[in-house]
């Protein structure tokens, strides 16, 4: 009598991991694709990083994500692709062949988020890019790719912002936090990618009535899952695309590449994320334990 086959399974590697609604996300689409597979959390310590990594397969995994403090280690013990090296930090690792592979799905998250939000969208020459940690390379490399001539980055530390244009090169210009205001007027796209306007952390005080009415205003902040940003813009009548949706498509490519099929981002699935969201709020979870995108 042959052996039963073992379902096809990937995990979330994180420290700490229980907050992540990854495993929501992809249970919704093994359940909606009929799919015998499995996604399962993995609270691993940076210590132990590297040696369960080793020994991915050997648990049962083909493939993982992977969220904080982890990203930056396994970019260098996978082999990344050209995102993850740019991004300077995987989060989807799989299989090929025994090689294990790394790429970096928040460029193709919020890119495609975008285009769910608003279809043929352009953020003309000029966009305005708030932060310099990972999610903003992630965001100013699909700009890049996507055609805008010119990326703002403003961040509150200055020589992180500086640090981003010398790695992209002319087409991205470092602006002081303090010039933001002047900016606004040219910026066909605003992209948050701080923690300013999440729940628990400190509001980001901006004047959107400068932005130019064809401007669309992305935040990556996804609790609450209206930000004071994006409120605003709405008030104005602008064009928006909010965090919880770029969660949702960032965790796309993932599932295709463990399970062999390609899901879709349904209302269903962000009226589920969205319920979730709501109850975390309502039993106080703090605001610092929300801040892994996946």
């Amino acid at each position: 009598m042959a052996a039963k086959t073992r379902p096809r399974a990937a995990c979330l590697i994180g420290w700490p991991a229980a907050h992540s609604r990854s495993p929501l996300i992809h249970h919704y689409w093994l359940r909606k694709l009929a799919i015998d597979g499995g996604y399962n959390i993995e609270a691993v310590p940076p210590e132990g990083f590297a040696e369960f990594l080793m020994r991915l397969s050997v648990h049962g995994f083909v493939g993982a994500n992977v969220t904080i403090p982890h990203k930056e280690r396994a970019l260098a013990l996978t082999l990344p692709d050209e995102r993850a090296r740019a991004v300077g930090a995987a989060n989807t690792l799989w299989y090929e062949g025994s090689v294990l592979r790394s790429t970096n799905t928040d460029i193709e998250g919020f890119i495609n988020n975008l285009d769910a939000c608003e279809k043929g969208w352009h953020g003309g020459e000029h966009a305005l890019v708030l932060g310099a940690g990972g999610a903003s390379r992630a965001v100013i490399f699909g700009l890049i790719e996507r055609g805008i001539k010119r990326v703002h980055v403003a961040n509150r530390t200055a020589d992180r912002a500086r640090a981003l244009a010398d790695q992209f090169g002319p087409s991205v210009h470092a602006i002081a936090w303090e010039q933001i205001g002047a900016t606004l007027p040219q910026a066909g796209l605003l992209v948050n990618t701080t923690s300013l306007g999440m729940h628990g952390q400190g509001a980001l005080e901006l004047a959107v009535d400068k932005l130019p009415t064809h401007a669309i205003v992305a935040d990556l902040v996804y609790v609450p899952l209206e930000t004071q940003l994006l409120a605003a813009a709405r008030s104005r009548g602008l064009k928006t695309a909010d965090g919880l949706g770029m969660l949702l498509h960032q965790a796309v490519r993932g599932f295709e590449l463990w399970f062999g099929r390609r899901p879709e981002v349904t209302p269903e699935l962000r009226a589920l994320v969205e319920a979730d969201l709501r109850h975390v709020l309502s039993v106080q979870v703090s605001g610092s334990s929300l801040l892994a995108r996946l």
